[in-house]
């Protein structure tokens, strides 16, 4: 069989054009580092690794997301942390405004100072992010969540919507937590509030309640204790209100009803009376709570007798009550944060390793042996320079030269 010299010449040029093409196909791949170059080198390897890559592109969104929750809470913390104390050093300073001793201009410092630290708390409640997004305002971050009015008092003006961040594949997380809930709230085991009327002119002084039995039927409700001709009657603040227990007062004599024990020393007038009320329904307004005791602080005690003696004492009462309630519900917040970010924690370490995976499945996929590629370089070069030479040879071939 003749082979014209046209197609002997076009063959191995042909030959030599795919050696040249595979030869730097290999070259590229060296350059890029990966195995395949287009998807339609690998198809399912293409696409098996694009799957791959935005998994590892989804979880460092995530990662972002965490790290901007956790840095969310992070201030939030620092906030709470700076509120217990403050109601700390204010539950101190009403203990110590207990002193029998102490005269009204003492008292009057005293109030000064818990006014001092209230001012303190408000500042606290209205902390912001640095970028002008205030912690405790819910949705409405745009603007300081709590108000002091003119005539007194704090009002809350934010809303009570949960800033949710996706913070995993099926996690959901609020990044803070709004002022209503840590200021203004307490929590459902803080009992009972006892409060002596404003209008009371005898020297009746609470104690603190007891639980005899939380089955009876009454527990759980809101009672008033009246006086009158030397009894006591108990109703409960229903409407109509129904009688809870009677009986002849005697001073130190534990009144007992719908389940609770209180103690009244003193001797009440007719017409005085105490309320007796569940915490969630005595009023959760910490900052109305601290500013009623700064009032009854002021109030001089000079000329008013027993009688403005006890209310004083039963107003450092049910404030040191209210405070303490509202102390456990901010380090109940506070240990909520504490989860949210440990919780965090866990979930860049779990994200950490699925990354890990996801990476060393990625390189399976695409990365190039560099020595397997180095040596198949080689080869081809040699196999190229090999044809090249062998054809220029052949090319040269000719019967004039053996004449």
């Amino acid at each position: 069989m003749r082979i014209s010299t046209s197609s002997f010449y076009e063959q191995n040029v042909k030959a030599m054009g795919l050696q040249q093409q595979n030869l730097f196909r290999v070259q590229q791949q060296l350059s890029a580092g990966t195995k395949f170059l287009t998807a339609g080198d690998d198809p399912v390897g293409a696409a098996r690794a694009l799957g791959v890559s935005e998994s590892l592109a989804e979880s460092a969104q995530y990662a972002t997301s965490r790290d901007r929750a956790n840095l969310s809470l992070s201030r939030e913390e620092t906030a709470l942390d700076s509120a217990t104390n403050i109601l700390q050093n204010i539950k101190t300073l009403t203990v110590q405004a207990g002193n029998g001793t102490l005269s009204d201009a003492d008292r009057a410092a005293l109030a000064t100072t818990i006014q001092s630290n209230l001012d303190q708390l408000v500042g606290l409640a209205n902390s912001d992010d640095g970028n002008g997004q205030f912690l405790f305002a819910g949705y409405k971050s745009a603007s300081a969540p709590f108000v002091q009015q003119a005539g007194g008092g704090v009002q809350y003006i934010g809303d009570q919507g949960q800033r949710l961040m996706q913070v995993d594949v099926a996690r959901q997380m609020s990044t803070g937590d709004d002022g209503r809930t840590v200021f203004q709230s307490v929590q459902g085991g803080a009992g009972y509030v006892t409060s002596g009327s404003a209008a009371n002119t005898g020297s009746g002084v609470f104690g603190s309640v007891g639980i005899k039995d939380a089955t009876d039927p009454d527990y759980g409700k809101d009672f008033q204790i009246s006086f009158l001709g030397g009894n006591y009657t108990v109703t409960t603040n229903e409407t109509p209100p129904v009688v809870a227990a009677t009986g002849a007062y005697t001073e130190g004599s534990p009144i007992s009803f719908g389940g609770l024990q209180i103690g009244i020393t003193g001797t009440p007038v007719d017409g005085d009376s105490f309320n007796v009320t569940t915490a969630k329904n005595a009023g959760t307004d910490i900052f109305a709570s601290i500013g009623a005791l700064v009032t009854a602080l002021k109030t001089p005690l000079t000329g008013g007798g027993a009688a403005a003696q006890a209310s004083l004492q039963n107003a450092l009462s049910t404030a040191n009550v209210k405070v303490t309630n509202a102390h456990d519900n901010v380090l109940t917040v506070l240990s909520s944060v504490g989860s949210r970010m440990s919780e965090l924690d866990s979930l860049n370490s779990s994200g950490a390793s699925r990354d890990l995976l996801d990476k060393s499945y990625l390189s399976d996929i695409q990365d190039l042996d560099v020595t397997a590629a180095i040596s198949e370089f080689y080869q081809r070069q040699t196999s190229l320079q090999a044809t090249q030479m062998t054809f220029a040879k052949l090319n040269s071939i000719a019967l004039f030269n053996y004449l």
